[in-house]
């Protein structure tokens, strides 16, 4: 097996280790690069259809090519869609920074949504090499009842033995991508031929390489016009993957405060 064949072996693993503990999942769709793959590995879990809502917190302040792309992907894909709208700016942290408070309504979006359904399982598309906060998390990481992360408290995860049971009336987030790299998802975007959005690939001198809110994420340096392109810049670039997002040029704790209080 190759590295992708073991990524995605593993990645598979995880999907089905979930579903066969937990009652009522659901996998988070942003419509991004990186859930974009983990739909792909879920619909190969599952013989081709993915057997569990895929729902994606809409802020309502996408780029329109991501509306179009999920418009598009729900349908061939056969995805049980599941739109989730985010409360107004004014319902979230005020001390937050701008940036930070506005990425705050996608986190009480997420909790409404699970008080809603009753889900005590979400599959997230989160990887550790993404965001150093992203790097302390666990597999299968346990939330409180108010979606809260306690940093400080992580199961352990010894040779792929996990803790599948969420506590009394809280859920668990589970990260089925989480040991993957920027640069593994391309590879493996470009060997399975999974769709992209357009926005990833420079124009102009310019490319995405994190989507989010269009109003608070900007373009990088690039002269990347392909996946091909893309992987040879990897190899080179010392950009940060998320140097386009406002939110990672905030006070140093803005993003840690977001994900203890819930955020992805």
């Amino acid at each position: 097996m190759d590295r992708l064949d073991e990524l995605e072996a593993q990645s598979i693993f995880i999907f089905r280790e979930g579903f066969a503990r937990l009652k009522r999942l659901a996998l988070l769709w942003s419509l991004g690069k990186d859930s974009n793959v983990m739909i792909w590995l879920a619909r190969k879990a599952f013989f081709g259809r993915v057997p569990f809502p895929v729902m994606h917190v809409d802020t309502g302040k996408k780029f329109a090519e991501m509306y179009a792309f999920r418009e598009r992907y729900a349908v061939e894909w056969d995805l049980d869609l599941v739109v989730e709208p985010c409360p107004p700016i004014d319902a979230v942290d005020p001390t937050l920074p701008p940036a930070a408070r506005s990425a705050a309504r996608k986190t009480e979006g997420l909790k409404a949504a699970l008080a809603k359904h009753g889900f005590d399982g979400v599959f997230a598309g989160i990887r550790r090499d993404e965001e150093p906060t992203r790097a302390k998390e666990r597999v299968f990481s346990p939330r409180g009842s108010e979606g809260g992360w306690d940093v400080r408290d992580q199961p352990p995860e010894f040779w792929d033995q996990f803790n599948a049971s969420p506590p009394s009336g809280a859920h668990l987030r589970i990260h089925p991508i989480l040991h993957w790299t920027e640069a593994d998802i391309w590879a493996y975007t470009r060997r399975e031929g999974i769709p992209i959005i357009d926005l990833y690939l420079a124009k102009n001198g310019m490319r995405y390489r994190s989507l989010g809110d269009a109003d608070i994420t900007s373009p990088v340096p690039s002269t990347a016009k392909t996946i091909d392109e893309i992987i040879i810049e990897l190899d080179t670039t010392n950009t940060p993957e998320r140097a386009g997002r406002a939110l990672d040029h905030e006070t140093e704790d803005a993003f840690e405060r977001l994900r203890v209080s819930g955020y992805l």
